[in-house]
């Protein structure tokens, strides 16, 4: 099942997980079939615990928190794109500009998130990039547990979100609305 990535784990990726990964052929499944006001939520919603995790250690880094809260107000029509898309690049300059592999993934994953308000496949890079932070965490002896353990995870919250996105009635910008 991680054979793909511990391959690119060996060839030093700074990716280890990516689209055809053996490992998330049912979470890119079921990601395809929802609309994309789902996997904004969902993907916002997930990112809020890889921002915890980064704001435990960088506590005084501001903008990946400042990328999703951008992004959230962006996908509910009340700023325009070029702020989101402002904050979405700042976040991926954190990562470039601290010297922290695992952490630096935490933030192109939060980038990724944001972003999804934008283009639904975006959705998946928040996976891809923390299932990558996870491996460089746990290291390639012990990452399979914690990861899949993270894959079921995000599976049960794109299907709890596939349910009640539209429940909740919340404001979205009008791009959102194109699939009703």
């Amino acid at each position: 099942m991680f054979t793909d990535v511990e391959t690119k784990l060996k060839k030093r990726n700074k990716i280890l997980f990516f689209r055809d990964s053996e490992c998330l052929q049912d979470l890119v499944g079921l990601m395809e079939l929802q609309n994309r006001r789902t996997l904004v939520m969902w993907s916002l919603n997930c990112a809020r615990l890889t921002l915890a995790q980064f704001e435990a250690k960088y506590p005084d880094e501001h903008r990946p928190r400042i990328c999703l809260e951008l992004c959230e107000d962006w996908a509910r029509g009340k700023i325009k794109m070029a702020i989101a898309k402002r904050a979405i690049l700042d976040a991926h300059a954190v990562a470039k500009e601290i010297d922290d592999p695992e952490y630096g993934a935490l933030c192109h994953g939060i980038g990724h998130a944001g972003a999804t308000v934008h283009v639904g496949a975006h959705a998946l890079g928040l996976p891809m990039y923390e299932l990558t932070a996870m491996v460089l965490k746990y290291g390639r002896d012990n990452f399979q547990v914690p990861v899949s353990e993270k894959i079921s995870y995000y599976k049960e919250q794109l299907l709890y979100w596939q349910e009640n996105t539209d429940r909740l009635k919340l404001d979205w910008a009008k791009f959102l609305m194109d699939d009703i």
